[in-house]
């Protein structure tokens, strides 16, 4: 099943200093999902935000939240996030005990349930909660700080992840190092999420914003079009 392309940007990239029109902006100027990089300062080196400020923002757009949980416990978190606006939950399989709970916790709220990998970590954890997933992400740069250099070796993960999946509706994200230059290897490996920050933010303009997300999408649909 061929799931249609989606950019995100996520917004750990935005100037913070005025993120609601920030996020208005990625959204006029051609965002298919908001991206919620949120960490916590101990399952990963860095501390963004919390329920209340993606609270805050919800307003300003009605793309999809896509709230990606780099915390640890994450559990007791998910209700909270939940009833801030986030649509798609996002939890590390490195950071529960129980994979399984976590997801269907996630489920309970009625938002869809996602897991996200680190580089390192073989896909074969997410074999038996495969049937509970919308969404599964593959961090191609270690999770903690944005502007990383992209990871080649996921590529190959990413079709791994594919064939596993099989004809389940489940979209395949991949954060990190995505760029037009990327954008393709990962769309053509399976990927029809695609997470940017620096890419699609720099310039600092929503005139600068349409081009960035223009560019990364027009990449992705070629890869997409492209016979394997």
């Amino acid at each position: 099943m061929t799931r249609p392309i989606a950019i995100a940007p996520s917004i750990l990239s935005a100037d913070f200093s005025r993120l609601g029109e920030e996020v208005a902006a990625v959204d006029r100027m051609g965002a298919d999902w908001i991206h919620l990089d949120v960490m916590d300062g101990h399952f990963v080196p860095n501390i963004t935000f919390g329920p209340p400020i993606i609270k805050a923002i919800r307003a300003s757009s009605a793309k999809l939240f896509d709230c990606h949980l780099m915390i640890e416990p994450c559990d007791p978190y998910i209700e909270a996030f939940a009833e801030a606006g986030c649509d798609v939950i996002t939890v590390h399989a490195e950071a529960t005990k129980h994979l399984d709970r976590s997801l269907q916790a996630i489920k309970a709220t009625g938002k869809k349930a996602g897991v996200s990998l680190n580089p390192s970590t073989p896909e074969s954890v997410i074999q038996y909660v495969l049937d509970r997933l919308d969404l599964i992400l593959l961090m191609t740069v270690n999770p903690g700080f944005g502007g990383q250099a992209f990871i080649p070796s996921v590529v190959d993960k990413i079709a791994r992840v594919k064939a596993m999946i099989g004809d389940r509706p489940i979209d395949i994200e991949v954060d990190g190092g995505i760029t037009p230059e990327t954008a393709p290897l990962v769309v053509a490996a399976g990927a029809n999420a695609l997470v940017a920050g620096s890419a699609v933010f720099k310039g600092g303009t929503p005139q600068h914003y349409e081009r960035n997300i223009a560019a990364i999408r027009e990449a992705a649909m070629g890869a997409a079009s492209t016979p394997a």
